[in-house]
C-alpha cells in the first residue's frame, strides 16, 4: 500500500512543478528577455506594432492554458486517488494517464508558443540588415559548458545499460523488448549528441542575443542533453529491476518522478538567471 502513497504524493509534485513552477520561470523568463531588447530595434523589425501588448496578450493565453492543465492535473489526482485504492487497480492504465498528463502539460505550451511566433512573425516581421558585429574567435568545446564527469558518467551508465539488455535477454520477464532497448537508447544519445554538435559548431541566428547570452544558451542546452541521457538511462534501467523484483506496483512512482526530473531539467534556461 506505501507504493501507491509514494505514486499519489510524487503525482502531486509533478502537477505543482509542470503546472505551477515552471509557468512562473516562463512568465518571468519572458519578461526579463523582452526587457533587455533594444526599443528601437523593435520598431525596426516590427514597426506599427505594439509588442508589448501583444507579448501581454500571449502570456494571458500561457496562463490560462496552464490553469486548465492543472486543473486536469488535479481532477485527474483525485481519480487516481480513488483507484490506486482498488485491489484490481492496474499499473498500466495508470502509467498511461500520468504520461497522457505529463504530454499535455508539456507539449500544449510548446506548441502555443510556436503557433503565436509563427503568425506573429508572418504577419508582423520586417527585414532589416543586421547591426555590424565582431566575431569572437573562440573554439568552444562540451568541457567547456559541462564537466567531464558528467559526460563520462552518461557513457558509463550507457554501456551498463547495455551489460544489462544482454543479461535480461538471458532471463527476460513479461514484456521485455530485448535488443529493441538498446536501440531504443543508442537513438537518444546520438539525437542529443547531435544537438550538442549544432549548438556548440552552428551560427547564431537572432539578433538579440549577445555573446554572453549565447555562450549561457550553449551551456544550458548542453548541460540539458546530457542529463538527460543520464535520467533517461537510469530510469530504464530502474524499471527494469523493479520487473526483475516483483515490485511492478512501483513503476507509477518511478514513472512520475521521472516526469519531474525530465521537466526540471528541460526548464533550467528558464529557472537560470540571465
Amino acid at each position: 500500500m506505501i507504493e501507491t502513497y509514494a505514486f499519489l504524493a510524487a503525482f502531486t509534485v509533478q502537477i505543482l512543478v509542470m503546472s505551477v513552477l515552471i509557468p512562473f520561470w516562463f512568465i518571468r523568463y519572458v519578461r526579463m528577455v523582452s526587457g533587455r531588447i533594444p526599443a528601437e530595434r523593435l520598431a525596426q523589425l516590427y514597426p506599427d506594432v505594439d509588442v508589448g501588448r501583444a507579448q501581454d496578450r500571449f502570456l494571458s493565453q500561457y496562463r490560462w492554458l496552464t490553469i486548465g492543465v492543472a486543473a486536469f492535473g488535479v481532477m485527474l489526482l483525485g481519480w487516481l486517488f480513488t483507484y490506486v485504492q482498488r485491489p484490481d487497480w492496474r499499473v498500466g492504465r495508470v502509467d498511461v494517464l500520468i504520461t497522457v498528463y505529463f504530454m499535455a502539460a508539456y507539449l500544449l505550451p510548446v506548441l502555443l508558443f510556436t503557433w503565436v511566433g509563427v503568425r506573429f512573425n508572418k504577419e508582423h516581421l520586417r527585414s532589416v540588415p543586421n547591426a555590424k558585429r565582431t566575431a569572437v574567435l573562440q573554439r568552444r568545446g562540451i568541457f567547456d559548458f559541462v564537466s567531464p564527469v558528467s559526460v563520462i558518467l552518461a557513457a558509463l551508465l550507457y554501456f551498463l545499460f547495455v551489460a544489462l539488455v544482454l543479461f535480461l535477454r538471458q532471463h527476460p520477464f513479461q514484456g521485455f523488448a530485448g535488443l529493441i532497448n538498446i536501440g531504443a537508447i543508442t537513438l537518444v544519445y546520438a539525437l542529443n549528441a547531435v544537438v550538442v554538435y549544432f549548438v556548440l559548431y552552428g551560427t547564431k541566428k537572432t539578433p538579440f542575443v549577445t555573446h554572453a547570452g549565447r555562450l549561457q544558451s550553449i551551456g544550458l542546452t548542453v548541460k540539458s542533453s546530457v542529463y538527460s541521457c543520464i535520467v533517461i538511462v537510469v530510469y530504464l534501467s530502474l524499471n527494469f529491476s523493479l520487473r526483475m523484483l516483483g515490485l511492478k506496483s512501483w513503476e507509477p512512482f518511478a514513472l512520475s518522478l521521472f516526469f519531474i526530473i525530465c521537466s526540471l531539467v528541460a526548464s533550467m534556461g528558464f529557472a537560470a538567471p540571465l
